[in-house]
C-alpha cells in the first residue's frame, strides 16, 4: 500500500472510531427540534444561539403587549346595554339594568311581532274584563280577524273605536244607513259593509240581553260560572282553536241574532277577555293573569 493510500486509511479510521462530528449532532438535534418547538428555525446546521432565542422571545412579546394596549384603548359603544338571549324566545333584546331578569314571553311573541302586538299581549291580552263596552269592542275586533290579523286590527284600533263611537251598544244599535255608509266608505277603516252591519247588529242584540240579564258582562260571565278558565299549556300547538265551552257560547249567541260569532272566534274573543287564560305556562302574563282571575267576581 502506498503511503498517501496509508495516510487516507488512518484517518477514516480515526473519524469511525471517534464517532460522528459534532456538526452532524446538531443537525440531527435541530431537525428534531422543530417536532417539539414550533420555532421557524431556518435549514441550518447549527441550533439557534441564545441570542437568537432570545431576541425572538422579545419581539413575540412586544408584539403581545402592543395587540393588548390597543384592545385597551377601545372603547365599548355601550356599558349600560348587554344583549341577553330568551331561551324560550330564542331571540335577542337589549337588556335594561333595573330589570330583575329579562320577560318571558308566549311563544308566537317573535322577534319580528309589531311593538302594538306585543303591548297587547303584555298588558290586555288574558285580562279578566267585566266593562260592557270593552266587551263589546273585543267581541267585534275577534269578528274581524276573518278578515285581518290581530296586529292589522290594532293597529286601526282607535279609528274603529271612534267610528263605533266607543263601542257603546246602545248608540251603535241606533246607527242607521248614513252612519253605515260614512263608515264603509273611510278608507282608513278599511271594513266591509256586511262586517260593520253586523256589529250594528251585534249592538241590538247586546241591547236585549242588557234589559234580560241586566248587562252584558254578567250573561257572558254567566257562562263561564263568573270564573276564567286557567289553562297551563307549554306549548303553543297545545292551545287550541275552539274549545267546548266556546261552542256553547257561540250557539247561544246565535239563537239571539249574533252574526260574526262562531266557536274560533268566540275562542279568541274568550282570550282576549281574559275568560280563558291561554298565556304558555312560562310566559310572565300567566302569573299575573291567574292572580287576577282568582280575585273574587264583582260586577261594576
Amino acid at each position: 500500500m502506498s503511503k498517501p493510500n496509508v495516510r487516507r486509511y488512518a484517518i477514516e479510521k480515526h473519524n469511525r472510531e471517534k464517532g460522528p462530528s459534532n456538526y452532524s449532532n446538531l443537525f440531527y438535534l435541530s431537525k428534531h427540534l422543530k417536532k417539539v418547538y414550533p420555532i421557524e428555525l431556518q435549514k441550518t446546521c447549527s441550533l439557534p444561539t441564545p441570542l437568537s432565542l432570545s431576541l425572538s422571545k422579545t419581539l413575540n412579546d412586544s408584539s403581545l403587549i402592543s395587540s393588548l394596549d390597543q384592545k385597551n384603548r377601545e372603547v365599548p359603544a355601550s356599558k349600560n346595554i348587554v344583549p341577553q338571549v330568551s331561551p324560550a324566545l330564542n331571540i335577542s333584546r337589549p337588556y335594561c339594568p333595573s330589570d330583575d331578569k329579562e320577560l318571558m314571553r308566549c311563544s308566537w311573541i317573535t322577534n319580528s311581532s309589531d311593538e302594538v302586538y306585543v303591548q297587547f299581549h303584555d298588558e290586555c291580552w288574558g285580562v279578566p274584563v267585566y266593562d260592557d263596552h270593552r266587551l263589546f269592542e273585543l267581541l267585534s275586533l275577534a269578528g274581524l280577524l276573518m278578515d285581518f290579523n290581530w296586529t292589522e286590527i290594532l293597529k286601526r284600533r282607535e279609528i274603529i273605536r271612534e267610528a263605533f263611537v266607543g263601542f257603546n251598544a246602545k248608540q251603535v244599535a241606533k246607527m242607521g244607513e248614513k252612519e253605515i255608509k260614512e263608515i264603509v266608505s273611510n278608507v282608513s277603516l278599511m271594513l266591509a259593509e256586511n262586517r260593520v252591519r253586523s256589529i250594528v247588529d251585534n249592538a241590538k242584540c247586546i241591547v236585549k240581553i242588557g234589559k234580560e240579564f241586566g248587562s252584558f258582562s254578567c250573561y257572558m260571565w254567566n257562562h263561564m260560572s263568573y270564573k276564567p278558565i286557567i289553562n297551563r299549556f307549554r306549548n303553543a300547538r297545545n292551545v287550541p282553536l275552539r274549545s267546548p265551552k266556546a261552542e256553547a257560547i257561540s250557539k247561544d249567541l246565535v239563537k239571539r241574532g249574533f252574526r260574526l260569532v262562531g266557536s274560533v272566534i268566540i275562542n279568541s274573543f274568550m282570550q282576549a277577555a281574559g275568560m280563558s287564560i291561554d298565556h304558555l305556562i312560562y310566559c310572565f302574563r300567566h302569573k299575573e293573569c291567574v292572580n287576577l282571575a282568582e280575585r273574587p267576581w264583582r260586577h261594576v
